[in-house]
């Protein structure tokens, strides 16, 4: 009889091998190219639970779009620069802050948009008549409809928004279609959506699709997170509100009585033929369908309107984080007052700076964000900040819940405001797909100071003296969380 002995220190030695080189391996490779919090981050996860860490540093560790989708930026970027830069945007407002205009040039150089005026640009910061405010710009509709956003449901209370896109699709107008994969696969109506988007004749597309078995696959939580609605090349609307009940039809949100609250602005004038193009890129993205040959990329329409309006598109498609770099410009750029609303702000290095740095300036910030929270992570992420944004002097206001204070917006002083669908925080500056609108204008600020207005008036003030009373647990709890939000 042959007896088969193992020496148990080979195996040891093994393990010890293979664990010196996964860690000499990830100071190499994860470092490269990411930032030095990010990338701290994944270390201390590789080397605390190395099969783990490496299994999702495989899975997530690219913050970058497969080469191929970011060349098609790259060459979209190019095309949209050189078609935009002998045409007419309209009239611009005069005397202009200098520090606007190196904004605008940085907006131009990484985006590519042109700056545009002429705009009329209307807030709607009700939920259910945005949506019929983007049903009734849909029946008027000759051309053509494009629809982009990051969760697309037909449920009762989008039910109108799906009717008039069925009647205009009825009569001869096209009706292009995209939605997120990920972001809508699984929810409630999913199928349902789909159906009645084939039903009704629509071109529709999923928008980062994970499809391995199809050849469609990159980094899973790289999202589209895009919400924008095109009619005609006339009216535009963008903002923070995805199509879909208040509630998104979860049932966690509905017995928790959860509510979002959104802001979106209609558009018109020569700034819309930027949404659109953000849009054709997008569509271009997804299906190699070059409909510049269909439609006039800046078939620029003059406006009702005095506002000179900036379209940013940002997202892992781009080399440089757009958005992340105009929010910090203006931060510094700011003389007054800055108010800012954001459901996840979860800022990085940069952007912490420029706020606490404000302060110091004697400049008066605003914070707004939700007094409770949908994602669990994210909410003790933000929560992490709250001390240091006190300490410097920001003023923290919480949305009363139920309700999930859903806005994206600033404001700077009493001219210039962004609103769009990007949150303050690392999701948003490095792996979503977003779109951001830069306004000048002292009459759409006016618009924005009603609602801050009206938002404060439901929300609390978190003062210092309260938050020092946070029992441990939920620090410990929320430092944990602000470490894994650097894992990009």
């Amino acid at each position: 009889m042959i007896t088969i002995t193992f020496d148990a220190t080979w195996w040891v030695v093994l393990v010890f091998i293979v664990d010196i080189v996964i860690r000499i391996t990830a100071i190499i490779v994860v470092p490269r190219n990411r930032r030095p919090t990010a990338a701290m981050a994944w270390l201390l996860a590789i080397y605390f639970i190395p099969i783990i860490g490496v299994f999702l540093f495989l899975l997530i560790g690219n913050p970058r779009l497969p080469r191929k989708r970011r060349r098609k930026q790259e060459r979209i970027n190019d095309y949209i620069h050189d078609t935009s830069a002998s045409l007419d945007f309209g009239t611009l407002r005069p005397h202009a802050p200098s520090w606007f205009t190196s904004l605008v040039t940085l907006n131009r150089n990484l985006g590519a948009m042109p700056l545009a005026g002429d705009n009329a640009a209307h807030l709607i910061p009700d939920y259910q008549e945005s949506l019929d405010a983007m049903a009734d710009a849909i029946r008027e509709a000759e051309r053509f409809v494009h629809v982009e956003f990051y969760i697309l449901q037909a449920d009762a209370a989008t039910d109108n928004f799906f009717r008039a896109l069925e009647e205009v699709a009825a009569r001869g107008v096209t009706v292009r279609v995209l939605l997120d994969h990920w972001a809508n696969r699984g929810k409630p109506f999913y199928k349902r959506t789909l159906k009645r988007l084939t039903g009704m004749g629509a071109q529709w597309h999923l928008m980062l699709p994970v499809q391995p078995l199809r050849g469609k696959y990159q980094r899973p939580d790289l999202r589209n997170h895009r919400k924008l609605l095109v009619v005609d090349g006339r009216v535009a609307f963008t903002g923070s509100q995805n199509v879909t009940a208040s509630t998104y039809n979860l049932r966690k949100n509905i017995k928790r009585g959860l509510n979002w609250v959104d802001l979106m602005a209609r558009i018109e004038g020569p700034v819309v033929a930027s949404v659109n193009a953000v849009f054709l890129s997008d569509w271009y993205s997804e299906t190699d369908e070059v409909l510049t040959e269909q439609i006039d990329l800046f078939d620029v329409t003059s406006g009702p309107g005095d506002l000179d309006c900036q379209i940013i598109p940002s997202g892992p498609g781009f080399e440089f984080q757009n958005n992340l770099k105009l929010f910090a410009g203006l931060l510094y750029a700011a003389q007054r007052k800055i108010i800012v609303v954001s459901p996840y702000f979860v800022p990085d290095e940069a952007m912490l700076l420029a706020i606490t740095t404000a302060c110091q300036r004697g400049i008066h910030v605003e914070l707004f964000v939700s007094e409770e929270g949908d994602q669990a992570m994210v909410y003790h992420a933000q929560r992490s900040y709250y001390e240091a944004l006190l300490r410097a002097g920001v003023k923290i206001w919480m949305y009363k819940k139920p309700f999930i204070l859903h806005t994206k917006s600033l404001t700077i002083d009493d001219e210039v405001a962004i609103v769009g669908s990007s949150n303050m925080d690392m999701r948003s500056f490095g792996l979503n797909m977003e779109i951001s609108m830069l306004v000048r204008g002292e009459e759409f600020v006016r618009q924005m100071r009603i609602v801050e207005d009206m938002y404060r008036s439901l929300s609390r003030e978190l003062t210092l003296e309260e938050w020092e009373k946070q029992p441990l647990r939920s620090t410990v709890l929320d430092n944990l969380a602000r470490l894994t939000s650097a894992l990009q």
